[in-house]
């Protein structure tokens, strides 16, 4: 088993389709409830469309389609964590925004062998949380595109 080497930080918790996720505060900008998404026609399907945050063009990234996650009982009024990453600005799609987290290095466990490898890929760890997981997220993995097979 492997052992981290994280440094102390701030998670901010989101929801996806009941499963909870914890986001870096270090690389979060912004916490929105987008107005209106406009598709992008031949996107990748992960890619919800565009949309105008104080006049910046922000890709908006459905991570119910990221990870795999059924399209049930989506939310009303969804929000989206905004993340800037080579110069481009992306907003992450979610059900619900929690609370921040302070995280110390052993609170974050690695992966386990049993982590279906489609959050897998995604994952900086888990931290056991009152009788639930939370994956921790490696935003430059989520927001590394590959192939078009890759997001199959």
């Amino acid at each position: 088993m492997q052992t981290n080497t994280y440094e102390p930080a701030d998670f901010v918790t989101v929801s996806v389709g009941g499963q909870l996720f914890g986001i870096p505060v270090s690389v979060i900008q912004d916490v929105f409830s987008p107005a209106a998404v406009t598709r992008v026609p031949l996107a990748r399907p992960e890619v919800s469309g565009v949309l105008n945050l104080r006049g910046r063009i922000v890709t908006a990234i459905d991570l119910r389609c990221r990870f795999s996650i059924a399209d049930e009982e989506r939310p009303e009024r969804p929000m989206a964590i905004g993340i800037e990453k080579a110069g481009e600005v992306y907003g992450l799609m979610v059900d619900e925004v929690g609370e921040v987290l302070r995280l110390e290095a052993g609170d974050i466990d690695p992966n386990p062998v049993n982590l279906d490898d489609r959050w897998a890929r995604f994952s900086a760890g888990i931290h056991r949380l009152d009788g639930r997981l939370m994956v921790v997220l490696d935003v430059d993995r989520l927001l590394s595109f590959g192939s078009l097979e890759d997001a199959a």
